[in-house]
């Protein structure tokens, strides 16, 4: 009798585990899965940061590091947070106990993560859409004003304005569901991405004296490598990949079984480094010319929003370049928003069994309550800091520099020394696929993976205080 009964309740949660994963949506195959996962991976950084870097560490010698990291840390992350979603169909809260009940307290860190990170995420995604109306309503020479970028996010009301504007379109694309709202987005999106960053591409190409700035970014420079250059491609891959927010397993417990993992992986790791680098051929050569290897030392939000503004005012035909590129920007800037707001929802739903429109309504609520400090926090509420920071600044480095890297570091100890490597290659190896890095990955995720994070984890939490610099 016990027998039948364990047997009846074993059947029972097998349909009821099968009926959650179907209320949660998935991807409807391959391409729309790729195209989704390289949308959430190409995002801000890839085109604020990257540029940036390989300008500051060697140019072609950052890259070579850039890639090498990515096809085998990157790669080794990747598929393993991807083959954990695909193979427990669980969100991150709930994926990580079904894996390793040891490790089950991961779930929750890597649920803070992306609702940290939403809120002030979709406030630089708000300056991005002021931009776009900035350069559509023919303005970009007011754009360029030193006064411009610092009046506006000085203000009380526009730059909430402009979030909530960001924000609700990230939700509207959420809350329609899987296939047909991140996939299809996303299919339309990365494509457009992609076109509208070649375009730029030749353009600047084009430019006469282009071909100074291009051997500045691209030609090795050898005396610039360093420790530090390790270090600053390592970090840039890591967060540029969206990997430890929960994204990848929440996006792979979407993918039907018989897509290859091994195979998205790769072209993921393509997309990324592919958008990255042609983010610094869009970026770099351009500052080169206009404003000398001087200019090229800008990152983040003064390259951004302050430099390539006076740039695009140079250029001829520079409102029409600079508006197709912060379309380009707005368009990867979303595509991220959406896949971090996907992770918190997803996780919602998986742990309170709610509707999607609820674990969306209640996100955008704790959104806008996080997000209005991070706003405010670079005009009328300058002068609250935290441990020296803004709060946008201080909510970056708590995500970013610490609560990812360890989050992945647990992962990869798991998964190295734990569970055993052959959880993941059995699954990225279920449909009888070759796994040709099995031999890299297995080294990677016990030994070298998390050496590599805790180098990440100390030197961009000292480098955040200063103590040193990339």
């Amino acid at each position: 009798m016990g027998g039948f009964c364990n047997e009846v309740r074993c059947i029972m949660k097998k349909e009821n585990n099968s009926a959650h994963n179907h209320n949660r949506g998935s991807f409807s195959g391959r391409i729309g899965y790729v195209l989704a996962v390289a949308g959430s991976a190409v995002g801000l950084g890839n085109i604020w940061r990257f540029p940036y870097l390989a300008a500051q560490y060697g140019g072609g010698i950052f890259i070579l590091v850039y890639i090498i990291l990515a096809l085998t840390f990157g790669f080794t992350l990747m598929t393993t947070e991807i083959a954990i979603g695909r193979k427990t169909k669980l969100s991150p809260t709930r994926a990580y106990k079904e894996v390793d009940s040891k490790f089950g307290f991961i779930g929750p860190i890597a649920f803070i993560i992306p609702v940290i990170i939403l809120p002030y995420y979709c406030v630089i995604g708000g300056w991005v859409t002021k931009y776009v109306t900035v350069f559509a309503a023919g303005q970009n020479i007011a754009a360029a004003e030193d006064s411009f970028f610092g009046n506006f996010i000085g203000r009380e009301y526009a730059p909430l304005i402009f979030f909530i504007i960001f924000l609700g379109l990230t939700s509207l694309i959420v809350i329609s569901g899987v296939e047909k709202g991140i996939e299809k987005v996303s299919s339309y999106l990365m494509p457009a991405l992609i076109v509208l960053a070649v375009i730029i591409c030749i353009y600047v190409i084009t430019i006469p004296g282009s071909s100074a700035g291009i051997k500045y970014y691209l030609l090795p420079d050898f005396s610039k490598f360093s420790f530090k250059t390790v270090c600053a491609a390592m970090g840039q891959m890591f967060y540029s990949m969206s990997l430890a927010m929960g994204i990848m397993i929440t996006y792979g417990s979407y993918t039907k079984d018989e897509v290859s993992i091994v195979k998205s992986v790769n072209q993921i790791e393509i997309f990324d480094t592919g958008i990255a680098i042609l983010a610094g051929m869009m970026v770099v050569p351009a500052v080169y010319i206009f404003s000398g290897e001087a200019g090229t030392s800008q990152s983040g939000a003064g390259l951004m929003f302050v430099t390539l503004p006076k740039v695009f005012t140079q250029m001829t035909a520079g409102r029409f370049i600079g508006g197709l590129f912060f379309v380009l920007v707005f368009f990867a800037a979303l595509t991220s928003s959406v896949s971090v707001m996907e992770a918190i929802v997803s996780m919602l739903i998986d742990r309170f069994h709610i509707s999607r429109i609820k674990a969306c309504l209640g996100v955008i609520i704790f959104s806008v309550a996080l997000g209005i400090p991070c706003s405010l926090g670079n005009g009328v509420w300058s002068h609250i800091t935290i441990l020296g920071m803004d709060f946008l600044t201080f909510f970056d480095f708590i995500s970013n520099s610490l609560l990812l890297p360890i989050v992945a570091f647990f992962t990869c100890l798991m998964i190295g020394w734990s569970t055993g490597a052959d959880y993941i290659i059995g699954e990225a190896t279920k449909n009888g696929e070759t796994f040709k890095r099995e031999k890299i990955y297995r080294v990677m995720i016990k030994y070298i993976a998390p050496v590599l994070l805790l180098i990440i984890l100390v030197f961009y939490t000292l480098a955040q205080f200063n103590i040193i610099k990339f």
